[in-house]
């Protein structure tokens, strides 16, 4: 008994010594923030920790030229709040309407400081939980079959101050720059510690290596003032208006290629960094040679004796010498304060400088270990928009709902509607959406239908990747199937070496929907929730497995795919296909004359008119139906030599033709070849 209190005394005192919260999040940036305002909504137990004394304090240093690339759209001719943040790529999401970013800004390209200011308001103003001047310097676990998912995380601060938690999330974004070793990659100087003022390189020779925005951005600040600028990287420039995605080369920042192509002197060139190497002459010039022409050789014996290039090849691109030399390659995620327990390794490939995380944003050593913002991009790398404001506001939403379903029984949220309201729902969400709008082909809405498709229930915004695991992760059943609604470009039209300025290159008529290119609405009808090796197993470059029906919705040179002809029919129709019923709005005396000639009533019948509900014709819709040809005006009809109109001569189908009127509450607007 002695041994056990004794033994009981010590786990208090070892609990004691840790500062507990349920959840804790790394990074006071804007992706940790995000988080932070969605965990105090539900009421939950967190805590932020952020290394600096203030938020965002990668915007306090970067970009170095203090101009982001992110616009900020003041108008688009819409009140439309939810429509508007399709065009505002920095705002984060909340319910004050004070902390959106046009009012702190009317540049299109606002400036890096305004961001810092945003987001130490949007921490103050909201009463954020942030631990500020704490940096999280080591990360392990504890096992512990009573804690959420098996295990808590100890942190541990530069103060040895040491917190536990049950769930982590992890914000704090790529912040290590990315440094390529070479021989005389010590005359390198870095992007975030490179002078920002022209003046230093007036009348200079700069070859800047790397391909990224913020090379070109550096480029960009000197370009007036130097000899010539070259620029060498492994891969050919990508423009973003090319690729359809905003993290390459933005128009802003792309004057070099002006002057290259325009022979002003500047230059691109591709080659592979680590075969570089640099050599520094008696004047403080700087020779580009390659490895291999180093080996076996005294760098100390000075450049004489250094065979260069151009020795053998006398019109070699870099052969004149360089005053500087600066490295732009971006930066990668920080793995060192995570201990081996964890299992927090790099991806493959080109996403190595990010973590391995699932579709889910979740860790896949580590259970219970989410990342959240930039760091999380691997799961839509040049394809969409997760490593930016504008998109990761959407997918950190996303994770707090698979964490409020997981932890605390709260289900996805959703809305149930009668069926007569799907084609209006759908309608209405890709048309004002911003998430579905940003993070295409990611984030999808998902319809489940109710047995016999006389309702069904609507999610917003659920990640894609994790389709088969939607009824574990919303707590949502999906029995008699379900509609799939996602943005997507067309299959060939992204791409580095695309040309998406040739003659022709938009689809304008629904029967051609198909073929979009631009940004467009897909709608992806499956019978049965599709399984993991299915997801596994979709075609190259599908963002889901086959469908058992599939509609695309015609692109619109305005994106508003209101047209009741071009858009609306074409979607009706495939949904009435899909489920086999009349999506039709009827008015109260079609349902009338219906429940005397057919055994079975459209839904729209059913669920309005025998419930006493529904529309009821008036004078001036009447009037509307004649001028649209969908309804004969027997008022200036003459019977005074024949039947008149109510005769029970009258044929049944003459009847059904006159009287039976469908009406799209959207467009209120009517199509007789439709009826």
């Amino acid at each position: 008994l002695g041994l056990a209190l004794c033994a009981g005394s010590l786990c208090a005192l070892s609990d004691a010594a840790f500062l507990y919260h349920d959840y804790c999040v790394l990074g006071a940036g804007p992706a940790g923030l995000q988080a932070a305002y969605f965990l105090q909504q539900a009421g939950r137990d967190y805590i932020v920790f952020e290394r600096s004394h203030a938020p965002g304090s990668f915007f306090a240093l970067y970009p170095r030229h203090r101009k982001l690339i992110s616009i900020n759209k003041q108008y688009t001719g819409k009140s439309n709040s939810e429509f508007n943040l399709r065009h505002d790529w920095n705002s984060l999401l909340s319910h004050d309407r004070r902390l959106l970013f046009r009012r702190y800004s009317r540049d299109f390209f606002p400036a890096a400081d305004t961001m810092v200011r945003y987001l130490e308001d949007f921490a103050s103003l909201l009463e954020l939980r942030v631990q500020y001047n704490t940096a999280i310097i080591h990360v392990t676990l504890e096992r512990n079959a009573q804690a959420w998912n098996g295990h808590y995380f100890l942190l541990t601060d530069q103060d040895r101050k040491d917190y536990k938690c049950s769930s982590l999330l992890v914000a704090t974004g790529t912040w290590v720059p990315n440094v390529v070793n070479f021989p005389g990659s010590e005359y390198v100087e870095g992007y975030e510690t490179v002078s920002i003022n022209p003046e230093d390189f007036a009348g200079q020779t700069v070859l800047i290596l790397g391909r990224g925005n913020s090379a070109f951005e550096t480029a960009e600040n000197i370009l007036g003032v130097t000899n010539f600028i070259h620029m060498v990287s492994r891969s050919r420039v990508r423009l973003s208006w090319a690729t359809h995605y905003v993290g390459d080369l933005r128009a802003i920042n792309n004057g070099l290629l002006d002057t290259y192509q325009l022979k002003s002197l500047d230059g691109l060139l591709e080659g592979d960094l680590e075969d570089l190497a640099i050599v520094k002459d008696k004047k403080g010039k700087l020779h580009i040679t390659l490895r291999f022409y180093l080996e076996n050789r005294n760098m100390s014996a000075g450049i004489d004796s250094i065979t260069l290039p151009q020795d053998e090849l006398d019109n070699f691109a870099t052969r004149a010498p360089y005053d500087r030399v600066i490295r732009c390659l971006g930066w990668k995620f920080d793995f060192s304060i995570y201990n081996k327990s964890l299992r927090m390794m790099p991806g493959k490939g080109n996403i190595n400088k990010y973590p391995q995380i699932k579709p889910s944003y979740e860790s896949r050593g580590t259970r219970g270990l989410f990342v959240l913002g930039t760091a999380s991009h691997s799961v839509d790398f040049r394809k969409s928009a997760g490593g930016f404001i504008h998109g990761f506001r959407y997918t950190t939403r996303a994770v707090h709902r698979l964490l409020e379903n997981r932890h605390h029984g709260v289900p996805w949220p959703s809305t149930v509607y009668p069926i007569t309201q799907l084609t209006n729902s759908i309608i209405k969400r890709v048309n004002e959406a911003s998430g579905l709008y940003q993070m295409f082909s990611v984030l999808a809405d998902i319809i489940l239908l109710r047995e016999n498709a006389t309702a069904f229930e609507y999610l917003e915004e659920y990640p894609v990747g994790v389709l088969a695991e939607l009824e574990m992760q919303t707590g949502r059943k999906a029995p008699s199937g379900l509609f799939v609604i996602i943005m997507e470009y067309g299959r060939n039209f992204s791409g580095a070496d695309k040309d998406v300025f040739y003659y022709n290159r938009a689809v304008g008529e629904a029967q051609h929907a198909w073929q979009s290119n631009f940004l467009h609405p897909v709608i992806y009808y499956y019978k049965r929730l599709p399984t993991e090796r299915e997801m596994r197993l979709r075609p190259p470059e599908w963002p889901l497995p086959r469908p058992d029906a599939i509609h695309h919705i015609v692109e619109d040179f305005l994106t508003d795919w209101t047209a009741p002809n071009a858009h609306i029919l074409p979607l009706r129709r495939f949904l009435e296909n899909c489920l086999s019923t009349d999506l039709r709005n009827f008015f109260a005396e079609s349902c009338f004359l219906f429940a005397f000639t057919h055994q079975k009533l459209p839904p729209f019948c059913q669920q309005g008119y025998m419930r006493m509900q529904g529309l009821v014709g008036s004078e001036g819709l009447r009037r509307h139906a004649v001028q649209a040809g969908l309804l004969q005006d027997y008022t200036l009809t003459d019977f005074s030599g024949g039947t008149p109109p109510d005769s029970h001569d009258r044929s049944r189908d003459q009847l059904l033709r006159d009287q039976v009127i469908s009406v799209r509450p959207l467009q209120h607007l009517f199509n007789a070849k439709d009826e």
